[in-house]
């Protein structure tokens, strides 16, 4: 046999329990055959010297926006303004796009007001500042005029009743349908910027986490797009829960709605899947629409489901009738309630072996809630780097009680249950070595302990990214560990995670990233020799 290629010299972390580590990989038709003495002695029409590298397998990114993050990249971004004023300027000089003006990165936290629609008109019609969460905007008085009757539960007001353009969740949706579609060049080549971002940072599968609708989606077309894309690395898609559809089925098949032509769960290759069916619960903690049991730290609100419970109930009824994978948006305990009741009806009513439902987020969990998510086998699908990037400000809405209670680690483990890593990119950083930095030492950017009861071992930390995130994706057979009969994807790191010093795990660079044994990303020409 010769192989395609041999990597030599590395300190290879398998995640293989059986067999740890490892510094001779052998890869033949894109996947491994063989470790070590399996295939020192085998030639190859390759060989790659690593010369003491580090190699992790590659990280999956179980929850992840591509087309956003991508978007993200070719529209103004206001987020390093610190003032109203600041925003503005930067919106005068922005380009129109089919008549918008369309900015990201807006955060009532950081300038020295709120931006509201009084300050957009000065600027011209037509214009939508994202919120950084994605669960909010801010729209100009002509947008905020033609907004049906339906949506404006969600618009916020003064002291006075007078709508201030801050527009979260439906409000929102109904905004992003005056401007939607995109065209499927321009969300092809934004997946392809995305995918690119995740690539450099060793991450070889995204679970791009909605297309075709919802809170996020760019198209009713949107997958098509990703047929079209040049992707660098694995892409599974997320399908909006509003895609379902009644049908008639027979009556054998018990299914009342599902996605036309029966697709579902599992449908695609190594490249491009379909995984789970997304659904939306809540909103978000930085919009301040997470539903709680009770309200945010000194304010009224207890946030906010997303929708009449028992639509959505029903979605996840019969999408879990239908045969998906659910994936349900819950970052409020209130949410994470309604889910996990929800999950359970599915299972009660229509059982199905290993359905392996997640709940995306799994943000602010009770103690009493814990049992329950390893009753039911839900995945929690987390962000850890949201406690790095926004802890601060976190902790200060849920106050001292329920900050411990925030993207829980230690406790998930402890029963049993499977944690798959994620980032919401372009939430926040999607590095995942930042995350498990995080998750090791329960510690925000500024220095802040949070929930350090919650911290886990490194080792614990790099399996969220890597063996609980391919599981949560269904994967589990192809990624995740370094071991023969999986594909030839892997990360080469400049410095070991699991013996450098807790706090520099963030900042480890990513030499290269192989994908299907071809080296993707490889600014140093390390696989050039």
């Amino acid at each position: 046999m010769i192989l395609d290629l041999k990597v030599v010299g590395g300190q290879v972390v398998t995640m293989d329990p059986v067999r740890p580590v490892a510094s001779v990989i052998g890869v033949w038709g894109g996947r491994i055959v063989g470790l070590d003495d399996d295939v020192a002695d085998l030639p190859a029409r390759r060989v790659v010297d690593l010369d003491g590298a580090v190699v992790l397998p590659g990280f999956v990114d179980a929850h992840n926006h591509l087309a956003w993050a991508g978007r993200a990249t070719r529209v103004p971004d206001v987020s390093s303004c610190a003032t109203v004023e600041q925003v503005l300027d930067v919106l005068r000089d922005a380009p129109r796009s089919s008549g918008w003006v369309e900015a990201v990165g807006y955060d009532h936290r950081a300038l020295d007001r709120p931006l509201t629609s009084c300050d957009l008109d000065r600027v011209g019609p037509r214009i939508y500042v994202q919120d950084v969460s994605g669960h909010a905007c801010v729209v100009s008085g002509d947008v905020l005029a033609v907004l049906p009757a339906s949506a404006l539960r969600d618009v916020r007001r003064d002291e006075a009743g007078t709508p201030t353009g801050f527009l979260a969740e439906g409000a929102q949706t109904a905004v992003r349908a005056l401007r939607l579609p995109y065209s499927l060049d321009d969300i092809a080549a934004d997946v392809e910027a995305g995918a690119r971002q995740c690539l450099r940072e060793g991450v070889v599968l995204a679970a791009e986490a909605g297309v075709g609708g919802g809170l996020i989606g760019s198209s009713p077309l949107e997958i098509e797009a990703y047929q079209r894309a040049s992707l660098p690395i694995r892409v599974q898609l997320m399908v909006s829960a509003d895609r379902l559809e009644p049908v008639t089925a027979h009556a054998a098949d018990g299914i009342r709605r599902a996605v036309p032509l029966g697709l579902r769960t599992g449908l695609g290759d190594d490249w491009l899947s379909v995984g789970a069916l997304k659904l939306w619960t809540d909103g978000g903690m930085i919009a301040r629409t997470a539903a709680l049991t009770w309200p945010y730290e000194g304010m009224s609100t207890a946030g906010q489901l997303q929708d009449d419970p028992e639509v959505m109930r029903a979605a996840i009824l019969d999408g879990h009738a239908a045969g998906w994978q659910l994936a349900v948006h819950a970052i409020g305990d209130r949410a994470i309630d309604f889910a996990l009741d929800a999950l359970a009806d599915a299972r009660h009513a229509v059982p199905r072996p290993d359905a392996r439902h997640r709940i995306e987020h799994c943000g602010l969990v009770r103690p009493e809630q814990l049992d329950r998510i390893a009753e039911l086998d839900v995945i929690p699908v987390v962000q850890p780097t949201f406690l790095w990037a926004y802890g601060d400000d976190y902790a200060g809405i849920m106050g001292p009680e329920r900050t411990p209670w925030m993207y829980r680690g230690r406790s998930f483990l402890d029963r049993g249950i499977v944690v798959a890593g994620s980032s919401d990119r372009p939430v926040a950083d999607g590095n995942p070595l930042r995350a498990i930095q995080f998750m090791a030492e329960r510690r925000s950017a500024a220095g802040r302990s949070i929930g350090a009861d919650e911290a886990v071992a490194v080792r614990d930390a790099i399996a969220a990214y890597t063996l609980g995130a391919a599981y949560a994706c269904r994967r589990e057979d192809a990624l995740g560990a370094i071991t023969p009969g999986r594909l030839a994807d892997f990360a080469v790191l400049d410095t070991d995670p699991l013996t450098c010093d807790v706090s520099r795990i963030g900042d480890i660079g990513v030499v290269a990233t192989a994908v299907g044994g071809e080296f993707a990303h490889d600014p140093t020409g390390l696989a050039a020799g």
